[in-house]
């Protein structure tokens, strides 16, 4: 597998994202990373990829471990997004901020990152992907009492939701294990960790 750790990322995008990748792509390679880009590559390519589809590539890669984490753009970020999610093992969130971009990695260990060029200029798009791959899962919530333990419940839950079991019992989960976390919103951090 492809790891951050050793700063190797995959990102795919259809043409409206195409701008935002490209200027992604090439702060990260001018900082030493190593990108696979599964296109689109021309723009003005009549033959290019539907969004959709560069998110099922990307999300399969994911889901067959070739690379530990992705970035993928479209025009809203939205479509991407959701069927680069509808791989398995896929945990894909689509942001528009840099605080929520480390919040994918750090709280809800996301795997693809999605943005939508429409909305962010190159400036935030390098932060946000610089935010999600620089950092990990719970890093920088030590001081909140079991803050890794509630999330990685929550991811737990997520990687292994079954609808029809839910369905079948009544739309509740089964097991439903708790752990305890005080909310303080002013514990939340508004910056990335340096």
């Amino acid at each position: 597998m492809k790891k951050v750790k050793d700063k190797k990322v995959l990102v795919g995008s259809d043409r409206a994202g195409y701008a935002l990748k490209e200027a992604v792509v090439r702060q990260l390679r001018f900082e030493g990373w190593e990108v696979t880009d599964v296109g689109v590559q021309d723009p003005l390519d009549p033959n290019h990829e539907m969004f959709h589809r560069v998110g099922f590539k990307v999300g399969s890669m994911i889901s067959e471990g070739e690379f530990e984490r992705a970035l993928v753009f479209c025009g809203t970020g939205q479509g991407i997004h959701l069927a680069a999610g509808k791989c398995p093992h896929v945990h894909c969130g689509m942001v528009e901020s840099e605080p929520a971009a480390l919040r994918a990695t750090t709280g809800n260990n996301c795997n693809i990152l999605s943005m939508g060029s429409w909305f962010i200029p190159p400036a935030m798009g390098i932060a946000c992907a610089k935010a999600f791959l620089e950092h990990n899962f719970a890093e920088g919530f030590e001081f909140w009492p079991l803050f890794k333990e509630y999330h990685q419940l929550a991811y737990n839950e997520i990687e292994n939701f079954n609808y029809e079991e839910y369905k079948a019992n009544g739309f509740e989960l089964k097991n439903k294990p708790k752990v305890p976390m005080d909310f303080n919103p002013r514990m939340a951090p508004m910056k990335p960790i340096k």
